[in-house]
């Protein structure tokens, strides 16, 4: 009954389902990865974001080669700005919104100068392709809680003057002239004393997981559902040719059969002519005489 599975229209088309199948399992394991991804980054968020903030020594190594398990971790410097230094990075949108991040180098009291973002700034309306001002940092000393984050790969882009296309901190360190900690950089949670003005600070960090586990389990229903349309569609083949088979087998004697299909009906030898009424032979004596 299924021998026609065997034919190479049908062979094709179990081809193409199973190519649409391995594409959807791709697809699927791929959202799968995403969403690990997304989890390793909400428990380090949970894990790191609000715990107590640990001193500078215990978390120095971090500063010259970040773990990823210890991003956002909080570390408490003791030091001073080096306002000279501070520069703004482009192309930063917060909430919709295009701006900058505003990146200042800190002097420790060890003599290491590590870099803190201190906030985000809108676009200017005064200065295009530039903040309107940006806040200065307290001077003298200063306490300040940051959160370790990992610095950012140099982009082939320039940018003016006093501005940065990227935290690349080895580019950032060669454009200073003094030697950075490129490690790791620091996002601002606190600073004592606190500045007369600050820049936006940055919002927390996303913990919702998001849609990647319900889109794998779509992409893994619709390689599955391809093999039950296939086998859908073998088991209707069959039935139709199991119902042209019985036709076939009850048309009478071999009775040859329509375009459609169906046995083309014969007239019965025992069929009796019609008897012509007496209307109709009295129309075909008029005939014969010529009238």
């Amino acid at each position: 009954m299924y021998r026609f599975l065997f034919s190479s229209k049908w062979l094709g088309y179990l081809l193409l389902a199973a190519i649409f199948a391995s594409a959807c399992v791709f697809l699927g394991r791929w959202q799968m990865d995403r969403r690990a991804e997304t989890l390793a980054e909400i428990n380090r968020v949970v894990t790191n974001y609000s715990a107590s903030p640990v001193p500078f020594a215990e978390a120095r190594e971090q500063f010259n080669r970040l773990d990823p398990a210890m991003e956002w971790t909080q570390v408490e410097l003791k030091g001073s700005y080096v306002t000279d230094g501070q520069r703004v990075v482009r192309n930063r949108p917060l909430n919709g919104q295009p701006g900058y991040e505003v990146v200042v180098p800190f002097r420790l009291t060890t003599g290491e100068t590590v870099v803190i973002d201190r906030g985000w700034l809108p676009i200017g309306n005064n200065n295009p392709g530039s903040p309107d001002s940006v806040p200065q940092p307290p001077s003298g000393d200063v306490t300040a809680v940051v959160r370790l984050k990992h610095p950012e790969p140099e982009l082939q882009r320039g940018a003016p003057e006093g501005q940065l296309a990227s935290i690349d901190l080895d580019a950032y360190s060669a454009e200073l002239g003094y030697p950075l900690l490129t490690g790791a950089y620091g996002q601002l949670a606190s600073e004592t004393p606190p500045a007369a003005e600050m820049p936006f600070p940055f919002p927390k960090p996303s913990t919702e997981e998001g849609t990647h586990l319900s889109y794998s389990l779509q992409w893994f229903a619709f390689g599955v559902l391809m093999f039950v349309g296939f086998g859908y569609a073998a088991r209707q083949q069959a039935r139709n040719a199991a119902i042209d088979a019985e036709d076939d087998d009850g048309a009478p004697g071999g009775a040859p059969r329509t375009a459609a299909g169906a046995p083309r009906r014969r007239p019965s030898p025992s069929r009796k002519p019609r008897k012509a009424t007496a209307e109709e032979e009295e129309d075909a004596l008029l005939d014969a005489q010529g009238y």
